[in-house]
């Protein structure tokens, strides 16, 4: 097994998760992310709420460097790539548009709800899209079918670890086995 990956395999395919917050398939080389909200700084500030906006620039540094490990044909994101229309200044918006030409891959976005209204060249609106076995969307859409496994994001699993002075919290992968959902982590 790969250092910081954890694999599941659905059927023949297999699915690897990694400490990166992010998932691999191997079989068709596409690399999935989920909830990125570019934007929220700038979001928040434009509403009163002193927020600091430099995580954006993080994030897109964290995609490329995943990019360039995984060496993916295709990145997918599983929805809310922006935290809202209101929030992509023209500096953001020129940033992800240049991304797949940077990257040297072509984007597809499943549209999320925080997308709904953004618009931006070089990224396929996508509402769901099937591949292999599994199908990725960005809010669950309920069992498709026996062995198919539905891939999304929107609900930010976290994982809690607390005694009587402390709480931690972390991201995690949630894998609904009854439903057939793999949930994916909030970037």
């Amino acid at each position: 097994m790969k250092k910081n990956t954890c694999i599941l395999n659905w059927g023949d395919t297999s699915l690897e998760m990694l400490s990166s917050r992010a998932l691999f398939l191997p079989q068709t080389r596409e690399l999935l992310i989920s909830d990125i909200h570019l934007g929220k700084g700038e979001y928040f500030q434009i509403n009163g709420i002193p927020l600091t906006n430099n995580s954006d620039e993080q994030n897109l540094l964290r995609i490329k460097k995943i990019v360039k490990k995984q060496n993916p044909n295709k990145l997918i994101i599983l929805g809310d790539l922006f935290h809202s229309k209101y929030s992509i200044s023209e500096n953001l918006k020129r940033r992800v548009e240049l991304l797949a030409e940077t990257l040297k891959i072509k984007i597809e976005l499943i549209v999320g709800n925080h997308d709904v209204g953004c618009k931006v060249k070089n990224i396929s609106f996508l509402d769901f899209k099937r591949s292999n076995n599994c199908i990725f969307s960005h809010e669950p859409i309920g069992k498709y079918e026996h062995n198919i496994l539905n891939i999304c994001g929107h609900y930010h699993p976290k994982i809690y670890l607390k005694n009587s002075q402390d709480k931690l919290s972390f991201r995690c992968f949630a894998l609904n086995e009854k439903d057939n959902i793999l949930y994916l982590p909030a970037f």
